[in-house]
């Protein structure tokens, strides 16, 4: 595991630039191994996803907006497991 199952294309997933890409974990913190684990990852532009005031780790819509993709693929690829019992919280 550990491959992004939402895009590897390493261009901001939300803005659509090749400039400055930083992989960003889509449930962060104590989650963030979680995130890498099960390949909830994407890759951002650096403004996408860490300068205010669009950055994601400074909007909650668009954070929110980034989790509930993730939440899909998770359940998606994962029949078998239960992402809220894996994360704590449902973003859909």
């Amino acid at each position: 595991m550990g491959k992004s199952i939402i895009s590897e294309e390493r261009k901001c997933f939300l803005c659509g630039s090749y400039n400055w890409i930083e992989k960003h974990h889509i449930f962060g913190g104590a989650m963030r191994k979680k995130s890498e684990h099960y390949g909830l990852t994407v890759f951002l532009c650096h403004y996408c996803h860490n300068e205010p005031p669009n950055g994601v780790h400074h909007n909650r819509e668009r954070m929110d907006y980034v989790r509930a993709i993730g939440q899909k693929a998770f359940i998606e690829k994962y029949p078998d497991k239960d992402f809220m019992k894996e994360f704590g919280r449902n973003y859909l």
